[in-house]
C-alpha cells in the first residue's frame, strides 16, 4: 500500500530534499510552496506540486482535500514552510512579529488541524521542523526563537492529545543547514564570512548539515518503523546542543 504525504515548503532546501527521500520511499506527496518552483517536482502519479501561500485562510483544507482526493488517503503531513528572522529585539517590530507567527507557527496549527482526522483514520503522523533556536538561546533571533518554541511545544502537546488515537507528532530541530535561505541571511549581515565563521565553529562537526541530512531524519520519524517514538525533539544540528 502506497503512503500519502503532505510536504509545505517543499520548492527548495530542506523541503525539496524531503519530497525527494519520501518518493525514494514509496510515497506519493502533495508539494506545497508560495513559489511556482514547486512545479519542478512534479511527477504523474506521483508527486503532485501546489503553488499556494500557507498562510492563506482556505489553504489547509483545500491542500489536504487535495491529497485525499487525488490519492485517497492521508498518512504524513510534513509541516516545513517558514521564514527566518536575525534582528535585535530593539529593531524588531510589531510588523516583524505578527509577520513570522503567520508564516511560522499559524500554518502549523491550521495545517495540522485540517489533516489530524485523515490522520486518525489512517494512523498516520506528523513531522515538524523546528530549529535549535528553539531550544536554546541564540542572540538575535528573538522573534524566529518563539516561533521555532512555539512549534517544539505544539509537538509535544499534539503528540499526547493523540497519542491514543494512533497518531505520532515528533519534530526535527535542524541547526545551521547549507541552504538558499540560510545564504540569503548570511548575506544580509555586515560581515558575511565573519557570520559564516561564528556558525561553524558553533557546530562541532565544523560544518553546516546538508538539506538531505535534515530530510532523512524526517523521513527515519515518519517511518513505520519509527512507530515507538512519539513527542520526540530530534535535533539535527552537528552536536550543537551537547555543547
Amino acid at each position: 500500500m502506497d503512503l500519502i504525504a503532505v510536504v509545505t515548503g517543499a520548492a527548495r532546501g530542506i523541503g525539496r530534499s524531503t519530497v525527494v527521500r519520501l518518493r525514494g520511499a514509496g510515497y506519493r506527496v502533495v508539494a506545497v510552496d508560495v513559489s511556482a518552483a514547486v512545479a519542478e517536482l512534479a511527477e504523474d502519479g506521483w508527486v503532485v506540486p501546489v503553488a499556494a501561500d500557507v498562510t492563506g485562510d482556505g489553504v489547509p483544507a483545500a491542500v489536504v482535500g487535495r491529497a485525499v482526493a487525488e490519492f485517497g488517503r492521508l498518512d504524513l503531513l510534513v509541516n516545513n514552510a517558514a521564514r527566518f528572522l536575525r534582528r535585535p529585539i530593539l529593531d524588531t517590530t510589531d510588523d516583524d512579529f505578527d509577520a513570522l507567527f503567520a508564516v511560522n507557527v499559524r500554518p502549523v496549527f491550521r495545517f495540522s488541524r485540517a489533516a489530524l482526522p485523515s490522520l486518525v483514520e489512517s494512523r498516520g503522523g506528523i513531522v515538524n521542523t523546528a530549529s535549535i533556536s528553539g531550544l536554546i538561546g541564540v542572540a538575535d533571533q528573538s522573534v524566529y526563537a518563539m516561533t521555532k518554541g512555539a512549534i517544539v511545544q505544539l509537538t509535544r502537546q499534539l503528540a499526547i492529545e493523540f497519542a491514543g488515537r494512533g497518531v505520532r507528532v515528533n519534530a526535527v530541530a535542524p541547526g545551521a543547514v547549507d541552504t538558499e535561505f540560510m545564504a540569503a541571511a548570511r548575506a544580509a549581515d555586515p560581515d558575511p564570512a565573519a557570520s559564516l565563521a561564528v556558525t561553524l565553529a558553533n557546530h562541532p562537526i565544523g560544518r553546516m548539515s546538508t538539506p538531505d541530512e535534515v530530510a532523512r531524519a524526517i523521513v527515519f520519524l515518519a517511518a513505520p518503523e519509527s512507530g515507538g517514538i512519539t513527542g520526540a525533539i530530534l535535533s539535527v544540528d552537528g552536536g550543537y546542543v551537547a555543547r
